[in-house]
């Protein structure tokens, strides 16, 4: 039988726990709130980039930082739903672009206003003055400190898509 060792002592609070933590809460709210209108975060990050100008489907995968395949099953949705439509791109006769039909404008709006819901439902706990230093702070990491992964010795993980 051996001694236990004592866990070394904490000096500052678990920055990656509170970060995952919150993160997976308020992407979980998020997903019941759109879920409420028939919608997935990445169905609305793809109407809502689609409609502020003409992209392809690559684009609009690089902004919501998703793979090629759930890009395309995410189109499939939206197309199904009557929401949005590969078309021909009116500057290049190679590329195809995501088209947003009237009734997925319709649903983009309704779907972005749920997200601002959500986010100042968040947002809400804090007291008013510190809502924009909050966001002001964490901006700033994910602009600089924290904008770019390091290589993992597992190999790459996808970061939560921007929406």
């Amino acid at each position: 039988m051996t001694a236990m060792t004592p866990a070394p002592t904490r000096t500052r609070p678990d920055l990656s726990y509170l970060l995952d933590h919150t993160s997976h809460v308020l992407r979980s709210r998020m997903a019941a709130a759109l879920a409420e209108i028939g919608l997935t975060a990445r169905m609305h990050c793809v109407l809502v980039h689609a409609l502020e100008e003409e992209r392809t489907q690559n684009q609009l995968a690089e902004i919501g930082d998703m793979d090629k395949t759930t890009m395309v099953v995410t189109v499939d949705a939206l197309e199904k739903a009557g929401l949005a439509e590969r078309r021909p791109s009116s500057t290049d006769r190679r590329a195809r672009v995501i088209a947003v039909t009237e009734e997925g404008a319709r649903t983009a709006a309704r779907s972005q206003e749920i997200v601002d819901r959500v986010h100042e439902e968040a947002l809400a706990a804090f007291p008013p003055g510190d809502r924009e230093t909050f966001l002001r702070l964490l901006t700033h990491l994910a602009e600089g400190h924290l904008s770019t992964p390091s290589p993992s010795p597992a190999g790459p993980r996808r970061a939560r898509q921007r929406g």
